[in-house]
């Protein structure tokens, strides 16, 4: 099927990465994960009804007629970085944030979907993860093919806490693109990840497992 291969992917080797795909309402993240998803993702959308009205914010996204209710599935391999990522997409709707807690448990980072026509909607998901401690990148979807922003004026409007927060320009319906974004993720997750083994007593820690074969890595 167009947008994901159903053949079995070599993951028994690989080491398991839970990734969110997170967001606000209509930016992308349902197309990212049915883009980028080496199996048939997994959704639970539900067709918008009037109890949205007054609630969701459809400036700019008329034409959506459907929405996350839970989450989005998807699974992709990574083999030149030795591991598999699962894809949780969260759902965008403010009335179902309250899962996003939830989502996080075992992630080790996340790709953050804005969109530049309305950016304040991806203030609430930066905030969650700048407050959680977990490491993130930016991905500022181009809709219509176009982007009329550059990354570091998109940067800017955001406020990022940490400035070196990566800032991407990408279409969440290329497959490219999105595997692009999420091996930039991964590179994160391992700097960060490498900078606190560094500074930080012997013993076991959180994660170690599933990043050491990208950790032992040159």
């Amino acid at each position: 099927m167009p947008g994901y291969d159903t053949s079995d992917a070599p993951v028994q080797e690989a080491s398991p990465v839970k990734i969110l795909i997170a967001g606000g309402f209509g930016v992308g993240k349902t197309t990212l994960v049915e883009a980028v998803s080496e199996i048939e993702p997994l959704r639970t959308e539900e067709r918008l009804t009037s109890a949205g009205v007054g609630v969701d914010d459809l400036d700019g996204i008329e034409s959506k007629t459907l929405t996350t209710v839970a989450m989005d599935f998807g699974r992709i391999t990574l083999a030149d970085a030795g591991v598999v990522l699962y894809l949780f997409g969260t759902p965008g709707q403010e009335r179902f944030w309250f899962m996003w807690d939830d989502l996080l448990n075992g992630a080790l980072g996340a790709l953050v979907l804005v969109d530049t026509r309305r950016l304040d909607r991806g203030f609430p998901a930066i905030d969650f993860f700048e407050s959680r401690g977990l490491p993130f990148v930016v991905g500022a979807n181009c809709f219509h093919g176009e982007q009329p922003y550059t990354a570091e004026e998109i940067a800017a409007a955001l406020h990022l806490r940490d400035p070196a927060t990566p800032v991407l320009l990408l279409d969440a319906r290329s497959r490219t693109d999105a595997r692009g974004a999420l091996l930039n993720l991964l590179d994160v997750v391992i700097a960060q990840a490498r900078t606190a083994a560094s500074t930080r007593p012997p013993g076991p820690h959180r994660h170690e497992s599933a990043l050491r074969a990208s950790l032992s890595q040159p």
